[in-house]
């Protein structure tokens, strides 16, 4: 098949196509240009956010399917509708587990589960964009399947409660600098290879019966935060790591950026069903355990510091809830 990647590059899109081309596909790749595409993909430069160079772009190519990774407003899934209705034969798009209403009202999860997290501006957008599209389906017979990943990382990310996409959490533990774990660290989360997901998203491709469905694709391994963070300084070889309980309120409340992904996401339990997904693509499993992805995660990024992304900002924000977690206010006995 053709498949065209809208983003190609990222930590979960970019596992995908590797196993996608390993299997004999024509991989096109749609992006800004701002991250080199391997030699092997055709590479499409345009904005995402630009319809006319997107159509530009795209003149004259039909996919059979098409891949959005980069799908966050509406209006780019009018443009995506305008330009591949009746032109592809699968129209996936990448959504998020983070659509599902928060807190939880029953675990694990299903596709089922209710929708609507008022939480998080990022959770309502994706939702926003899966109904448009499914008003599409409705209507028009437009191809759709929709794909939720939950917390998923590769070979570059540590993945944590802070931001997974730097390794400044990673380097504090090893300067023997203290980190901030939310609440007592008890909650249940979910971490998932982007290698294993790819293998879900593949069986998905060009499967008639995925049109008109939604699945997400995670592990089954189920772990605390505490558990999450000693794999980490495991991986690390950080012997003692400091890490300080600080309570999701009183961390919102210095860094209110930290809102959304914490209250709208990894401060409550994040367990998940993937009897459908497996039901679609009985080769779906989980392989990689998370003690033997994070070690992997680690040594690939000793060994590409320039892959690193070390963000000063990051390590203030972490000192600063730190700084006044420490220095609050003591109840008077």
């Amino acid at each position: 098949m053709k498949i065209l990647f809208i983003g190609g590059t990222g930590n979960i899109s970019a596992e995908c196509a590797a196993l996608l081309y390993g299997r004999g596909h024509e991989i096109l790749v749609l992006s800004r240009g701002q991250t080199a595409v391997p030699s092997e993909y055709r590479a499409i430069r345009a904005d995402r956010k630009d319809p006319a160079a997107m159509r530009a772009a795209l003149k004259g190519v039909e996919p059979d399917v098409v891949l959005n990774f980069l799908g966050y407003d509406v209006p780019e899934m009018q443009m995506d509708y305008e330009l591949f209705q009746g032109v592809v034969r699968q129209y996936v798009f990448i959504s998020s587990t983070v659509v599902y209403a928060r807190p939880p009202r029953n675990l694990p999860l299903t596709e089922d589960a209710p929708l609507g997290n008022p939480l998080w501006d990022y959770a309502q957008k994706k939702l926003a964009c899966e109904q448009w599209l499914q008003q599409r389906r409705q209507g028009t017979g437009f191809p759709l399947t929709i794909v939720r990943p939950s917390h998923t990382y590769s070979k570059r990310w540590i993945p944590n409660a802070v931001s997974s996409g730097s390794y400044t959490f990673a380097a504090r533990l090893e300067q023997g600098k203290a980190v901030y774990v939310h609440d007592d660290g008890q909650s249940p989360w979910t971490l998932t290879t982007a290698a294993d997901f790819a293998v879900g998203l593949a069986g998905l491709l060009g499967k008639v019966e995925a049109i008109g469905e939604a699945f997400h694709i995670t592990s089954d391994e189920v772990l605390t935060w505490n558990q999450i963070y000693a794999e980490i300084a495991a991986a690390l070889r950080v012997q003692s790591p400091q890490i300080v309980k600080v309570p999701t309120d009183f961390i919102c409340r210095v860094a209110p950026q930290m809102t959304g992904t914490l209250k709208g996401d990894k401060a409550h339990p994040g367990i998940f069903d993937n009897s459908k997904i497996k039901r679609f693509v009985p080769e779906f499993r989980c392989r990689t355990p998370f003690h033997q992805g994070i070690r992997e995660s680690v040594c690939w990024l000793r060994e590409h510091p320039d892959q690193q992304n070390l963000k000063p900002e990051l390590d203030a924000l972490i000192e600063k809830v730190l700084t006044a977690w420490k220095t609050r206010p003591q109840p008077h006995l």
